[in-house]
Parts: C-alpha cells; sequence; structure tokens
C-alpha cells in the first residue's frame, strides 16, 4: 500500500485509515475477536494509520487495540486518538471538556488503555466553545515536549479556529467529515488546510453506511447512531436511497460496489486526503481496500457530481443538538 505524509513534512502514514469506532458498538454489536482479526489483517494490508477515541466504548476500544497490537506489532501502527467527548454511564452526550487540567487527564488515562508509552496523533474529538482553542493545544504540545505525544490534530474545526490552532503549534491533520454526501469543507475549510500544509483524514466516507448496497428498508439496530441521524429518518431516507441508486448506476460500470465508488471520489480530491474506512469486519475492510484500485475520470466524476445534484442529498449529518457542537458547521 502506498504512503503519504501526514502534514506539510509530516509522518508516512497509508493512505487508507482504519477507523475503529464501529468495533466498540457505535453500529450495533461487534464481535472483539473479529475486530482483533480485522486490525491483523489491515496492519497486513499495509494500513498504518488506526484511528480510535476514549469515548469509543468508554475506553473499551483503546483496550481493543491494545490487545490487537500485542507481539510487536504497536511498532507498525500509526495511532490516532480523539478525546475531550463526555458521555454519561447511559452513553448519553453529556458535553465537551478540553480544559488543559483535563487534556493531560485524559492522555494519562489513555496511554494506561492502549499499553503505550506515547499516542502519535492526539486531537480533541470537537472543538470546545468554553476554552480558547489556544489552550487547548498549548497543553498537547507540552505533552509534545515531553515525549507523550507525536503530532497534534483537530476535529471538525473551523478554518477560523484551524488557523489559531496552527499559530500555537503545528497542526497535522484535520479530522472532519466528507464524502459524496457532505462536501461542506470545500468552502472554507479545505482551502485553509491546504494553505497551511495540514492533511485531511475524512471519515463518514459512505455517510454512515448510507452510500453502500445495504438491502432496502433494512432497519438500524436499536440504540446505534443511525437511528438519532436525519438522512435516515423516514422523511429523508427515501430521496437519499434515489442518490445512492444514481451513484450504483455509475459503480456499475466501474465494476465496484458503490461504497467502493465512494472511496475512490474521496481519494480523488488530492493527495492530502486520506479516507478512513470504518470497518469492524474483515469483509468490510477488504472492500475499502479494493477501491484502491479504482480511478476516477474526469468524465467519471463529474457524472457523479450531476447524479447527486439530481437527486439532491437530504437532512443534516446529526441530529440539531449534535450540529450546535460542530466549530465546523458555525466557526
Amino acid at each position: 500500500m502506498r504512503t503519504r505524509p501526514l502534514g506539510k513534512n509530516g509522518p508516512l502514514v497509508s493512505e487508507l485509515g482504519l477507523g475503529c469506532m464501529g468495533m466498540s458498538g457505535g453500529y450495533g454489536p461487534a464481535d472483539d475477536k473479529e475486530s482483533i482479526a480485522t486490525i491483523h489483517a489491515a496492519l497486513e494490508a499495509g494500513i498504518t494509520y488506526l484511528d480510535t477515541a476514549d469515548v469509543y466504548g468508554m475506553g473499551q476500544n483503546e483496550m481493543l487495540l491494545r490487545e490487537a497490537l500485542k507481539g510487536g506489532r504497536r511498532e507498525r501502527a500509526f495511532i490516532g486518538v480523539k478525546f475531550g467527548a463526555q458521555r454519561g454511564p447511559d452513553g448519553k452526550w453529556l458535553a465537551v471538556n478540553t480544559h488543559p487540567d483535563a487534556v493531560k487527564t485524559y492522555l494519562a488515562y489513555t496511554l494506561r488503555r492502549l499499553g503505550t508509552d506515547y499516542v502519535d496523533l492526539y486531537q480533541p474529538a470537537r472543538v470546545d466553545p468554553k476554552v480558547p482553542i489556544e489552550d487547548t493545544v498549548g497543553a498537547i504540545a507540552e505533552m509534545v515536549k515531553a515525549g507523550y505525544v507525536r503530532h497534534i490534530g483537530l476535529s471538525e474545526a473551523s478554518a477560523a479556529t484551524i488557523r489559531r490552532a496552527h499559530a500555537v503549534h503545528p497542526i497535522a491533520a484535520l479530522q472532519i467529515e466528507y464524502s459524496i454526501f457532505s462536501r461542506g469543507i470545500e468552502r472554507e475549510i479545505l482551502p485553509a488546510v491546504r494553505e497551511l500544509g495540514i492533511s485531511v483524514t475524512a471519515y463518514g466516507v459512505l455517510s454512515r453506511g448510507l452510500i453502500a448496497d445495504r438491502p432496502r428498508g433494512e432497519a438500524a439496530p436499536p440504540g446505534e447512531i443511525r437511528t438519532r441521524m436525519p438522512r435516515f429518518h423516514a422523511d429523508h431516507y427515501a430521496r437519499n436511497l434515489a442518490a445512492v441508486d444514481a451513484l450504483r448506476s455509475i459503480a456499475k460500470e466501474k465494476g465496484c460496489s458503490v461504497a467502493q465508488l465512494a472511496f475512490a471520489w474521496v481519494r480523488s480530491r488530492g493527495e492530502d486526503i486520506l479516507p478512513l474506512v470504518g470497518a469492524r469486519r474483515r469483509d468490510q475492510l477488504a472492500e475499502g481496500i479494493g477501491s484502491l484500485g479504482i480511478e476516477l475520470s474526469a468524465p467519471d466524476l463529474a457524472r457523479i457530481d450531476a447524479a447527486v445534484q439530481a437527486k439532491g442529498v437530504s437532512g443534516e449529518r446529526y441530529s440539531p443538538l449534535l450540529m450546535t457542537h460542530l466549530d465546523s458547521e458555525h466557526g
């Protein structure tokens, strides 16, 4: 698998990353043995970038990675960790806290759960409106100096916030949703990160599985996050499936799945874009890796744009409450 620098003059990482959230219940039950086998398969395929967060499974995802990376595998992995999101014992969203003292406390527990001496990329999961981004990044920079963190990232930050953060310490990567159905970053955020030499780690490439060859009318399991996402609600779902159908016809001509078409599209946006394959099983991982062999021509890209514009994308990517927590949408 080819590699690319993460940020200007940054470390080399694989051109695809593995998003591990689904391995800890985000999209319904997951099997730990299969999850670990998926991580091992990713490493064997040359994927080095592993994305997690301390809130995934309330720490379980980090402990899962610790188990999967035993036997010398830690040295082959580049681990990106998000922090700051707070949930109650019932799993409900509470708030974001990225106060400098909290940053260091989160990191201490993350290092213990991961069983490692350092984190390769450390990034606030969301921008805390109560704490200046300079204070948060300054705290992570202290951890870089101390050797506990190698590189600093951001997540769902606006162009203005990114510039402020980068002035404190070089930012290697911005994690943000980017897909055929979610292109808001192209207005201000993408030009800003390219000016500053910051890479994008793109999550939600399949719009939470919406852009996929899933059976019609298949309901999301009770309690999983898609039940709370507007694009899967009845008043939006049918229209969005029509857009997926339009993409499926293009995928068929290219000899690939609609999911692979979606990954190929994100890869086509530039060498500074790193798509994350959100897989909890080896077959899902294999489908994502299979997208690397698909190249899209200018006419292909124009057809994809026209197909989605004709059908339209219906619904916001998060619930109204969670949208208020996205600095990328309001900054």
